[in-house]
């Protein structure tokens, strides 16, 4: 019989391990995943929120169980879709996704993609310094393949956030379709998936943010299968709604807030700026990465040890979506990308007359600014009675109207240290004719 431990969790209550997966969470992968904050620097905002990564990993998998069974799914896909939720952040970098640009960028690999050449062993899967610990430990997919779970599987589910029918309407019209087990899919990248589901509980829990709390429950029970997809029935319609609020809320009032992002954006500049190698930064922790820096010297060092401090550059100027026009809106657009907010760091910079390192550029995304953005995994499907399927914002107002919201809040933040910020605040102003 697989021994099972019970691990007590403060979101779910108890969550049981078992089997290889017991094995699995043991090791180094899993375990660096112990130091890595889930919300990066959002703890300089909401003092609670030092719970990480291998929390929200245990969560997943633990939804995803709950997933699989509600939806009848057997044995093996089951196994399969709980090791997908236990592994799927298991190359996140420090400060989760404050460094994700920056590891793309050292790696040339998007951390899901990191996670299936760590799976299945095409990259390293510890630190040198650790070699007297680990060296010669097997890849986690030749682990798992001798319990009968399908590596290549695991990792398409990690790998693949899109789904494999991306117009729901389109689709709903349908009569015919082709088998393609997208429900398994659908629990890890989905409209209602256990990677949304657990952070943003996770999250509201150790923030204080109260609207970030979901029906988790009446969710998984009105779960079930129609043509290969997840589909809820009519009785989830208003645990579906509130999935949908907390989403919208929690991306405002916590994921976009204006002091983590800009404390975010001095992380990235220090760390760029460093020297340092970083092409093994998806094994690196959070206080790996903080030595690292500081021992840099320079720049890098003064900038994280200022973040340590709670020292964070102010705001010096925004444009709020509130204010938004459409002559705003054509002027920001060209500096949604990675070059064009460098661009604009470096003309409001030259212009200000301070050095570019201290300039920070946060801007909104290209579809938001031209009213196309979709908050996503929102078009959830409703099953009624007689087994017609449509979309949630067929059915809701309250849907229909989230989908249209904006989760920014602002179009724009520019920041600088305090003793720079009203000459950075007159040249953005110029440089953006605004």
């Amino acid at each position: 019989m697989d021994s099972s431990k019970v691990i007590q969790d403060p979101v779910h209550g108890n969550i049981i391990v078992d089997g290889i997966f017991l094995d699995i969470i043991d090791r180094p992968e899993m375990q660096r995943l112990r130091s890595i904050k889930q919300l990066g620097l959002g703890y300089l905002v909401f003092p609670g929120a030092n719970h990480t990564r291998f929390e929200h990993c245990l969560g997943a998998y633990h939804l995803a169980g709950r997933m699989a069974q509600a939806i009848g799914l057997g044995r093996e896909d089951s196994d399969t879709v709980r090791m997908a939720g236990l592994l799927h952040d298991v190359c996140h970098p420090p400060f989760s996704h404050s460094l994700e640009s920056i590891m793309e960028e050292a790696t040339g690999l998007d951390h899901m993609e990191l996670a299936r050449s760590l799976i299945t062993g095409k990259v390293r899967n510890h630190r040198a310094m650790d070699d007297d610990l680990f060296d010669g430990i097997r890849p986690i997919g030749e682990e798992i393949a001798r319990y009968g779970i399908d590596a290549d599987e695991v990792c398409d589910l990690i790998a693949n956030p899109v789904s494999n029918t991306d117009n729901l309407d389109s689709f709903l019209g349908k009569h015919e379709y082709f088998p393609s087990k997208d429900y398994a899919h659908q629990i890890i990248h989905g409209p209602v998936d256990a990677d949304q589901m657990d952070y943003l509980m996770r999250d509201a829990h150790y923030t204080g943010i109260s609207h970030g709390s979901i029906d988790c429950d009446r969710l998984i029970n009105t779960m079930m299968v129609h043509n290969d997809r997840i589909v809820l029935r009519r009785g989830g319609t208003t645990a579906a709604e509130g999935l949908m609020v907390s989403r919208s809320l929690m991306y405002n009032s916590v994921y976009f807030h204006e002091t983590t992002r800009i404390a975010q954006k001095m992380l990235t500049k220090a760390v760029s700026e460093c020297g340092q190698d970083l092409s093994d930064i998806y094994l690196w922790t959070d206080s790996d990465l903080i030595q690292k820096v500081v021992d840099s010297g320079g720049k890098s060092s003064n900038c994280i040890r200022r973040i340590l401090n709670r020292d964070i550059n102010k705001k010096a100027f925004a444009v709020y979506s509130s204010d938004m026009t459409e002559d705003i809106a054509s002027k920001l657009i060209e500096f949604t990308t990675k070059e064009g907010v460098e661009r604009l760091e470096q003309e409001i910079a030259d212009q200000a007359g301070v050095d570019v390192f201290h300039i920070g550029v946060e801007t909104t995304s290209k579809s938001n600014l031209q009213s196309t953005m979709n908050i996503g995994k929102t078009d959830v499907s409703i099953i009624d009675d007689e087994g017609k399927v449509r979309s949630l914002s067929r059915y809701s107002p309250i849907a229909r109207s989230l989908q249209a919201r904006d989760p920014y809040s602002w179009a724009i933040l520019v920041s600088a240290p305090e003793p720079f910020r009203e000459q950075v605040e007159k040249a953005s102003r110029k440089v953006l004719s605004l």
